[in-house]
Protein backbone atom coordinates (compact mmCIF):
# COMPACT_ATOMS: atom_id res chain seq x y z
CA UNK A 1 0.00 0.00 0.00
CA UNK A 2 1.43 3.37 -1.05
CA UNK A 3 1.30 6.13 1.57
CA UNK A 4 -0.57 9.21 0.37
CA UNK A 5 1.63 12.26 0.76
CA UNK A 6 0.63 15.87 0.24
CA UNK A 7 3.20 17.09 -2.28
CA UNK A 8 3.08 20.71 -1.10
CA UNK A 9 3.53 19.82 2.55
CA UNK A 10 6.26 17.33 1.63
CA UNK A 11 8.17 20.06 -0.22
CA UNK A 12 7.70 22.40 2.73
CA UNK A 13 9.06 19.78 5.14
CA UNK A 14 12.09 19.19 2.90
CA UNK A 15 12.67 22.93 2.93
CA UNK A 16 13.39 22.68 6.65
CA UNK A 17 16.73 21.13 5.70
CA UNK A 18 19.33 23.83 5.08
CA UNK A 19 21.44 23.23 1.98
CA UNK A 20 24.18 24.96 0.08
CA UNK A 21 23.52 26.40 -3.37
CA UNK A 22 25.46 25.09 -6.36
CA UNK A 23 25.79 25.77 -10.05
CA UNK A 24 26.52 22.67 -12.14
CA UNK A 25 28.15 23.22 -15.53
CA UNK A 26 29.19 21.10 -18.47
CA UNK A 27 30.19 21.35 -22.11
CA UNK A 28 27.70 19.68 -24.41
CA UNK A 29 28.51 17.39 -27.29
CA UNK A 30 27.67 20.37 -29.51
CA UNK A 31 30.58 22.31 -27.97
CA UNK A 32 28.31 24.77 -26.19
CA UNK A 33 28.37 25.55 -22.46
CA UNK A 34 25.45 24.60 -20.22
CA UNK A 35 24.73 25.22 -16.58
CA UNK A 36 21.98 25.29 -13.98
CA UNK A 37 21.38 26.03 -10.32
CA UNK A 38 20.91 23.02 -8.03
CA UNK A 39 20.84 22.33 -4.31
CA UNK A 40 20.69 18.52 -4.65
CA UNK A 41 24.44 18.15 -4.18
CA UNK A 42 26.04 15.77 -1.69
CA UNK A 43 29.19 13.81 -1.00
CA UNK A 44 29.26 10.06 -1.64
CA UNK A 45 32.73 8.70 -0.95
CA UNK A 46 36.15 9.78 0.24
CA UNK A 47 38.09 6.94 -1.41
CA UNK A 48 37.67 7.30 -4.27
CA UNK A 49 36.43 10.88 -3.92
CA UNK A 50 32.88 10.96 -5.31
CA UNK A 51 29.95 13.37 -5.22
CA UNK A 52 26.40 13.33 -6.55
CA UNK A 53 23.65 15.67 -7.65
CA UNK A 54 20.25 15.11 -9.27
CA UNK A 55 18.26 16.64 -12.10
CA UNK A 56 14.53 16.41 -12.76
CA UNK A 57 13.47 14.26 -15.71
CA UNK A 58 11.39 17.15 -17.07
CA UNK A 59 14.37 19.50 -17.15
CA UNK A 60 15.29 20.74 -20.62
CA UNK A 61 18.95 20.33 -19.58
CA UNK A 62 18.67 16.59 -18.93
CA UNK A 63 19.58 15.45 -22.48
CA UNK A 64 22.76 17.54 -22.33
CA UNK A 65 23.95 16.22 -18.96
CA UNK A 66 22.88 12.68 -19.87
CA UNK A 67 25.19 12.75 -22.90
CA UNK A 68 28.27 14.33 -21.36
CA UNK A 69 31.03 12.57 -19.45
CA UNK A 70 32.14 15.48 -17.27
CA UNK A 71 30.58 18.16 -15.10
CA UNK A 72 31.70 20.74 -12.56
CA UNK A 73 29.92 21.63 -9.32
CA UNK A 74 30.41 25.13 -7.93
CA UNK A 75 29.39 25.74 -4.32
CA UNK A 76 28.35 29.38 -4.45
CA UNK A 77 29.70 31.98 -2.06
CA UNK A 78 27.52 34.22 0.09
CA UNK A 79 27.82 37.14 -2.36
CA UNK A 80 26.80 35.07 -5.42
CA UNK A 81 23.03 35.16 -5.06
CA UNK A 82 22.87 36.92 -8.44
CA UNK A 83 24.83 34.05 -10.02
CA UNK A 84 22.36 31.55 -8.56
CA UNK A 85 19.45 33.53 -10.00
CA UNK A 86 21.16 33.87 -13.38
CA UNK A 87 21.68 30.13 -13.76
CA UNK A 88 18.17 29.29 -12.56
CA UNK A 89 16.54 31.13 -15.48
CA UNK A 90 15.79 29.43 -18.78
CA UNK A 91 15.95 31.00 -22.20
CA UNK A 92 18.85 33.32 -21.36
CA UNK A 93 22.61 33.31 -21.83
CA UNK A 94 23.46 31.99 -18.38
CA UNK A 95 27.17 32.61 -18.82
CA UNK A 96 26.79 36.27 -19.80
CA UNK A 97 29.28 38.38 -17.87
CA UNK A 98 31.02 35.35 -16.35
CA UNK A 99 34.79 35.03 -16.52
CA UNK A 100 35.45 31.38 -17.41
CA UNK A 101 38.34 28.96 -17.28
CA UNK A 102 38.27 25.35 -18.50
CA UNK A 103 38.47 22.13 -16.55
CA UNK A 104 38.44 18.40 -17.30
CA UNK A 105 36.42 17.59 -20.40
CA UNK A 106 36.37 21.27 -21.36
CA UNK A 107 33.74 22.09 -18.72
CA UNK A 108 33.37 25.82 -17.96
CA UNK A 109 34.58 26.85 -14.51
CA UNK A 110 33.23 29.88 -12.66
CA UNK A 111 35.24 32.00 -10.25
CA UNK A 112 34.39 33.60 -6.92
CA UNK A 113 32.75 30.50 -5.45
CA UNK A 114 33.26 28.86 -2.07
CA UNK A 115 34.45 25.55 -3.53
CA UNK A 116 34.60 23.88 -6.95
CA UNK A 117 34.70 20.23 -8.03
CA UNK A 118 35.62 18.91 -11.49
CA UNK A 119 34.07 15.48 -11.98
CA UNK A 120 33.96 12.52 -14.37
CA UNK A 121 30.57 10.81 -14.59
CA UNK A 122 30.78 7.26 -13.23
CA UNK A 123 27.11 6.43 -12.62
CA UNK A 124 23.65 7.60 -13.62
CA UNK A 125 20.72 6.30 -11.60
CA UNK A 126 16.98 6.74 -11.96
CA UNK A 127 15.48 8.04 -8.74
CA UNK A 128 11.75 8.60 -9.09
CA UNK A 129 11.19 11.77 -11.10
CA UNK A 130 14.93 12.61 -11.05
CA UNK A 131 18.15 11.27 -12.52
CA UNK A 132 21.03 11.02 -10.05
CA UNK A 133 24.51 11.79 -11.39
CA UNK A 134 27.48 10.35 -9.51
CA UNK A 135 30.87 11.78 -10.39
CA UNK A 136 34.42 10.96 -9.44
CA UNK A 137 36.25 14.12 -8.40
CA UNK A 138 39.23 14.68 -10.71
CA UNK A 139 40.22 18.03 -9.26
CA UNK A 140 38.86 20.48 -6.69
CA UNK A 141 39.48 23.96 -5.36
CA UNK A 142 38.49 25.32 -1.95
CA UNK A 143 38.37 29.05 -1.41
CA UNK A 144 38.08 31.08 1.77
CA UNK A 145 34.56 32.37 1.05
CA UNK A 146 31.50 31.95 3.25
CA UNK A 147 28.84 29.88 1.42
CA UNK A 148 25.41 30.90 0.21
CA UNK A 149 22.70 28.76 1.78
CA UNK A 150 19.06 27.94 1.03
CA UNK A 151 16.39 27.28 3.66
CA UNK A 152 12.61 27.32 3.55
CA UNK A 153 12.50 28.69 0.01
CA UNK A 154 14.84 31.60 0.71
CA UNK A 155 18.53 32.40 0.49
CA UNK A 156 20.45 32.77 3.71
CA UNK A 157 23.88 33.36 5.20
CA UNK A 158 25.86 31.15 7.55
CA UNK A 159 26.61 32.52 11.00
CA UNK A 160 28.63 30.04 13.00
CA UNK A 161 27.16 29.41 16.43
CA UNK A 162 30.50 29.80 18.18
CA UNK A 163 31.10 33.17 16.55
CA UNK A 164 27.57 34.36 17.26
CA UNK A 165 27.75 33.36 20.93
CA UNK A 166 31.25 34.66 21.60
CA UNK A 167 30.16 38.22 22.41
CA UNK A 168 26.55 37.85 23.53
CA UNK A 169 27.17 38.41 27.24
CA UNK A 170 25.03 41.41 28.06
CA UNK A 171 24.66 43.87 30.88
CA UNK A 172 22.88 47.19 31.19
CA UNK A 173 26.23 48.91 30.84
CA UNK A 174 28.40 48.51 27.78
CA UNK A 175 26.36 45.49 26.68
CA UNK A 176 23.15 47.49 26.30
CA UNK A 177 22.08 47.56 22.67
CA UNK A 178 21.37 51.29 22.74
CA UNK A 179 24.89 52.02 24.00
CA UNK A 180 26.46 49.78 21.38
CA UNK A 181 24.48 51.37 18.54
CA UNK A 182 25.27 54.88 19.73
CA UNK A 183 28.96 54.10 20.23
CA UNK A 184 29.23 52.56 16.76
CA UNK A 185 27.41 55.52 15.20
CA UNK A 186 29.58 58.18 16.83
CA UNK A 187 32.78 56.33 15.99
CA UNK A 188 31.69 55.96 12.37
CA UNK A 189 30.97 59.68 12.32
CA UNK A 190 34.46 60.76 13.47
CA UNK A 191 35.88 61.33 9.93
CA UNK A 192 32.75 63.26 8.94
CA UNK A 193 32.96 65.42 12.07
CA UNK A 194 36.60 66.15 11.38
CA UNK A 195 35.68 67.42 7.93
CA UNK A 196 32.81 69.51 9.32
CA UNK A 197 35.08 71.07 11.92
CA UNK A 198 37.57 71.92 9.21
CA UNK A 199 34.83 73.88 7.44
CA UNK A 200 33.58 75.55 10.61
CA UNK A 201 30.30 73.61 10.57
CA UNK A 202 28.36 72.12 13.48
CA UNK A 203 26.47 68.88 14.12
CA UNK A 204 23.14 70.59 13.47
CA UNK A 205 24.48 71.72 10.09
CA UNK A 206 25.42 68.13 9.26
CA UNK A 207 21.94 66.93 10.20
CA UNK A 208 20.33 69.58 8.00
CA UNK A 209 22.53 68.57 5.05
CA UNK A 210 21.82 64.89 5.69
CA UNK A 211 18.04 65.40 5.58
CA UNK A 212 18.34 67.52 2.43
CA UNK A 213 20.49 64.79 0.83
CA UNK A 214 17.54 62.43 1.31
CA UNK A 215 15.37 64.87 -0.65
CA UNK A 216 15.50 68.64 -0.80
CA UNK A 217 12.83 71.29 -1.28
CA UNK A 218 11.69 71.21 2.36
CA UNK A 219 10.42 74.03 4.53
CA UNK A 220 12.32 75.06 7.65
CA UNK A 221 9.46 73.59 9.69
CA UNK A 222 9.83 70.24 7.90
CA UNK A 223 13.59 70.28 8.43
CA UNK A 224 13.08 70.98 12.12
CA UNK A 225 10.69 68.02 12.53
CA UNK A 226 12.97 65.59 10.72
CA UNK A 227 16.24 66.74 12.27
CA UNK A 228 14.70 66.57 15.76
CA UNK A 229 15.11 62.75 15.65
CA UNK A 230 18.81 63.46 16.34
CA UNK A 231 18.05 65.67 19.34
CA UNK A 232 18.79 68.92 17.48
CA UNK A 233 16.29 71.60 16.47
CA UNK A 234 16.52 73.71 13.33
CA UNK A 235 15.92 77.47 13.52
CA UNK A 236 15.67 80.03 10.71
CA UNK A 237 19.03 81.33 11.93
CA UNK A 238 20.62 77.90 11.36
CA UNK A 239 19.39 77.87 7.78
CA UNK A 240 20.43 81.48 7.21
CA UNK A 241 23.97 80.62 8.34
CA UNK A 242 24.14 77.95 5.63
CA UNK A 243 22.72 80.42 3.10
CA UNK A 244 25.47 82.93 3.94
CA UNK A 245 28.08 80.20 3.38
CA UNK A 246 26.61 79.44 -0.05
CA UNK A 247 25.62 75.87 0.85
CA UNK A 248 21.83 76.20 0.61
CA UNK A 249 19.33 78.61 -0.84
CA UNK A 250 15.82 79.43 0.31
CA UNK A 251 13.42 79.63 -2.63
CA UNK A 252 9.75 80.30 -3.08
CA UNK A 253 7.64 77.25 -3.89
CA UNK A 254 4.84 78.51 -6.10
CA UNK A 255 2.73 75.37 -5.75
CA UNK A 256 2.74 75.25 -1.96
CA UNK A 257 3.15 79.02 -1.53
CA UNK A 258 5.94 78.33 0.94
CA UNK A 259 9.65 78.99 1.03
CA UNK A 260 11.72 75.81 0.78
CA UNK A 261 15.38 74.99 1.29
CA UNK A 262 17.48 73.56 -1.53
CA UNK A 263 21.15 72.90 -2.15
CA UNK A 264 23.23 75.30 -4.15
CA UNK A 265 25.57 73.63 -6.63
CA UNK A 266 28.41 74.12 -4.16
CA UNK A 267 26.25 72.72 -1.36
CA UNK A 268 25.30 69.67 -3.39
CA UNK A 269 28.97 68.97 -4.13
CA UNK A 270 29.84 69.31 -0.46
CA UNK A 271 26.98 67.01 0.59
CA UNK A 272 28.25 64.37 -1.85
CA UNK A 273 31.74 64.81 -0.39
CA UNK A 274 30.36 64.12 3.10
CA UNK A 275 28.52 61.03 1.84
CA UNK A 276 31.72 59.78 0.26
CA UNK A 277 33.57 60.24 3.54
CA UNK A 278 30.78 58.40 5.37
CA UNK A 279 30.91 55.54 2.86
CA UNK A 280 34.67 55.28 3.27
CA UNK A 281 34.20 55.16 7.06
CA UNK A 282 31.75 52.29 6.58
CA UNK A 283 34.27 50.41 4.45
CA UNK A 284 36.97 50.94 7.09
CA UNK A 285 34.62 49.65 9.80
CA UNK A 286 33.89 46.51 7.77
CA UNK A 287 37.56 45.60 7.24
CA UNK A 288 37.45 43.15 10.14
CA UNK A 289 34.15 41.64 8.91
CA UNK A 290 33.75 39.18 6.07
CA UNK A 291 30.88 39.56 3.59
CA UNK A 292 28.65 37.24 5.62
CA UNK A 293 29.15 39.14 8.88
CA UNK A 294 28.58 42.54 7.27
CA UNK A 295 25.32 41.41 5.66
CA UNK A 296 24.06 39.76 8.86
CA UNK A 297 24.90 42.91 10.83
CA UNK A 298 22.87 45.10 8.47
CA UNK A 299 20.01 42.62 8.40
CA UNK A 300 19.79 42.55 12.19
CA UNK A 301 19.97 46.33 12.46
CA UNK A 302 17.11 46.64 9.97
CA UNK A 303 15.09 44.23 12.09
CA UNK A 304 15.77 46.31 15.20
CA UNK A 305 14.63 49.42 13.32
CA UNK A 306 11.49 47.65 12.16
CA UNK A 307 10.68 46.23 15.59
CA UNK A 308 10.98 49.65 17.29
CA UNK A 309 9.24 51.71 14.58
CA UNK A 310 5.77 51.48 16.17
CA UNK A 311 6.77 54.05 18.80
CA UNK A 312 7.77 56.68 16.22
CA UNK A 313 5.60 59.72 15.52
CA UNK A 314 4.40 59.95 11.93
CA UNK A 315 6.89 62.66 10.97
CA UNK A 316 9.84 60.38 11.85
CA UNK A 317 8.76 57.47 9.68
CA UNK A 318 11.03 56.39 6.87
CA UNK A 319 8.82 57.65 4.04
CA UNK A 320 8.98 61.17 5.48
CA UNK A 321 12.74 61.28 5.09
CA UNK A 322 13.24 59.73 1.66
CA UNK A 323 12.16 61.20 -1.65
CA UNK A 324 12.64 59.87 -5.16
CA UNK A 325 15.35 62.43 -5.91
CA UNK A 326 18.09 61.93 -3.34
CA UNK A 327 21.88 61.79 -3.27
CA UNK A 328 22.30 58.38 -1.64
CA UNK A 329 22.87 56.49 -4.85
CA UNK A 330 25.62 54.28 -6.27
CA UNK A 331 28.53 54.50 -6.04
CA UNK A 332 28.40 56.91 -3.10
CA UNK A 333 26.13 54.97 -0.74
CA UNK A 334 24.52 52.02 -2.47
CA UNK A 335 23.54 50.28 0.78
CA UNK A 336 22.00 53.28 2.45
CA UNK A 337 18.96 53.63 0.21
Amino acid sequence: MTTQIDARQFRKALGSFTTGVTVVTTQGTDGLDYGLTANSFNSVSMDPPMVLWSLGKKSSSLPVFAATDHFAVHILAADQEAVSNQFSKSGTDKFAGCALTRGHGGVPLLGGCSARFECRVVHRYEGGDHVIFVGEVMNFDSFDHAPLIFHGGNYGLVMKKGEAAAHTASSFGDGWLGFLLARAYYQLLVPVRNNLNGHGLRDVDYNILTVLSMGEGRTIEELDKLVSISGFRVTPEDVEALVVRGIVAVEANAQAEKRVVRFTEAGRSYAIELLTIAKAAESDAERELDYREAQVLKLLLKRVIESTSAALPDHWRRDQFWRDEHLWRDPVASDAA
